[in-house]
């Protein structure tokens, strides 16, 4: 009989690893202002999570490499910095051409896996990117971006984050022309970031499957970036597909309550924008007012999420959804800190092996590392107008 370890090399050398949301290159853009020649992927990058090696030891077939910027910068500062979080990506294809190469549909993702490289797909994270310009839209689709994420933390003219306050209701009427426009272009609707409201009016106007990128289960994590179980239940209906991710704070309880005294101390502090999500991390800022959080994080250690936690949101996003439309968005290179046993992307495997000693076949892994989000693709691209860019 085979191991878990064994079963899982042998899914992965079928199915490789084809994950929702990678930062790495916000992390190259902070850490180096892309400067690539700093920063060489083929070598082992302690910086970072993310590198060459690490991948293909995670088995990594494809990756969405998220070209995100601040929900903070807003009008043609936000378009023109999401083109040059493409750039980055691009320029990172054509500098490992061996190791990878740009995939817009589900055909070309399988035959890039099938010789042996890594598919680099991107995702705009946050409706923000466009300027509220379906032709900006359009022109990132031309560009490669397979999905957007109709929000980041804040909310956009036209739909509602999670974290923010309620302003329209989840979609207005210009949020409903944003998501018809995705579904005839062929690019995924992505529902992490947002609000209840907005998942359900955008599964309500959405004639093609939805991803969560990077979502956990709000029944098991009380935290609103977490997707709570009546839209879970609606994906099968849907097609969709929640790719769980790994952000110790939307794993775990416990995580969750000190993110949320710590974000209550940098609220006292003024410090409200001090996340690694931000542009600048602190710079201008009162320094006494960051010795403080300094003080206050000493003081209060965080805890530590584990492998098994987001083993049971996948579980859990199985149980309610269905195992056809769950998968894995890990987040690498976009959080602080990471759950004990994920600590960068070589350890999918070790995700996978315990959930197959949880009982799970080789079919319901190969679904989840890639099966699932390629039937996806493949129905984005059936829904969308063929003479789109022609």
């Amino acid at each position: 009989m085979s191991t878990p370890a064994e079963r899982v090399a042998r899914v992965l050398a079928a199915s490789p690893v084809i994950d929702g949301h990678n930062d790495v290159a916000w992390a190259l853009r902070k850490q180096v202002a892309y400067d690539l020649n700093r920063r060489d992927l083929a070598e082992h990058q302690p910086t970072l999570h993310t590198d060459i090696p690490r991948l293909r030891a995670g088995g990594v077939g494809a990756q969405f490499f998220s070209v995100y910027v601040p929900g903070t910068m807003t009008g043609g500062s936000a378009v023109t910095a999401t083109l040059e979080q493409i750039d980055c990506v691009l320029r990172l294809v054509a500098r490992y051409p061996d190791t990878f190469a740009a995939a817009r549909t589900a055909s070309e993702v399988r035959a890039i896996m099938a010789a042996g490289r890594i598919a680099a797909l991107l995702g705009a994270e946050g409706g923000h990117s466009i300027d509220c310009s379906l032709g900006t839209l359009r022109m990132l689709r031309r560009l490669g971006v397979a999905y957007m994420t109709l929000t980041h933390n804040q909310n956009v003219p036209w739909a509602d984050s999670a974290t923010d306050v309620p302003a329209v209701g989840g979609l207005n009427d210009f949020g409903r022309a944003v998501v018809a426009e995705m579904n005839r272009i062929g690019m995924l609707v992505d529902l992490s970031h947002v609000a209840p409201s907005t998942m359900h009016a955008a599964l309500d106007a959405s004639s093609a499957p939805v991803i969560f990128s990077h979502s956990s289960c709000r029944a098991l994590t009380d935290h609103p970036r977490c997707v709570p179980d009546e839209v879970l239940a609606r994906l099968a209906g849907n097609g969709g597909v929640q790719m769980v991710t790994f952000v110790p704070h939307f794993v775990s309880q416990e995580c969750a309550e000190h993110a949320a005294a710590e974000d209550a101390r940098r609220h006292e502090l003024g410090l409200d924008q001090v996340t690694v999500f931000t542009e600048h991390d602190g710079e201008h800022l009162d320094p006494a007012a960051l010795a403080e959080l300094e003080r206050w994080r000493a003081e209060h250690p965080a805890p530590v999420a584990t492998l098994v936690q987001v083993a049971d949101h996948v579980d859990h996003a199985r149980e309610v959804a269905g195992v056809a439309h769950i998968g894995l968005g890990g987040d690498y290179d976009g959080v602080e800190s990471l759950p004990q046993g994920l600590a960068d992307v070589s350890t999918y495997p070790a995700l996978l092996a315990e959930l197959a000693d949880r009982g799970w076949s080789d079919a319901d892994l190969a679904g989840l590392t890639g099966g699932n989000i390629l039937r996806v693709l493949d129905a984005a691209e059936q829904v969308a107008d063929p003479g789109f860019g022609r």
